[in-house]
């Protein structure tokens, strides 16, 4: 199990750590990368080429402004694509709709702004596909979460 993890630029490391936080808690092999469609797009080739070679299996790719990173990626491989807008010119409202509106047939699975670790989740819903044994975690996460949620409401709330 191997998510490659994308961004255009260091400024957006704390957004994507979220998505690497998420798959370390359930022991998925990741790797980032910092490397631009628009800036180095040669070695982002070459790079989308090595990873498939690796037998990596899912690519999220976090990008703001224009947000071409993800489109690209997706229109150069066929493995999943989890898009992740981040704060662009008009607050990432144009990362989301760049990433968002890919034109057919190339898609690319879109979360919110600065959600990376929902994508980092859609990963691992996507590779518990495959791995029953990580299909086994994810329920129990599940689990988890809403026992924790139920114990947490049962306290009440202050107004």
């Amino acid at each position: 199990m191997k998510v490659a993890i994308f961004f255009g630029s260091k400024s957006d490391t704390e957004i994507m750590r979220k998505a690497a936080d998420i798959l370390k808690q359930f022991n998925i092999e990741y790797r980032g990368y910092v490397l631009s469609a628009h800036r180095v797009p040669e070695r982002l080739c070459e790079v989308l080429v090595e990873i498939e070679n690796e037998g990596f299996e899912c690519i999220i790719a976090g990008a703001g402004l224009a947000a071409h990173l993800p489109g690209v990626i997706a229109s150069k491989t066929i493995l999943p694509v989890i898009g992740v807008p981040c704060n662009g010119a008009l607050d990432g409202m144009d990362s989301l709709l760049s990433i968002v509106q890919m034109p057919k047939p190339i898609p690319v699975a879109t979360v919110g702004i600065n959600n990376a670790f929902n994508a980092g989740m859609l990963a691992v819903e996507i590779l518990a596909i495959k791995y029953p044994e990580l299909k086994e975690k994810l329920i129990e996460y599940r689990r988890v979460m809403k026992e924790d949620f139920i114990r947490e409401s049962e306290k009440g709330c202050d107004l």
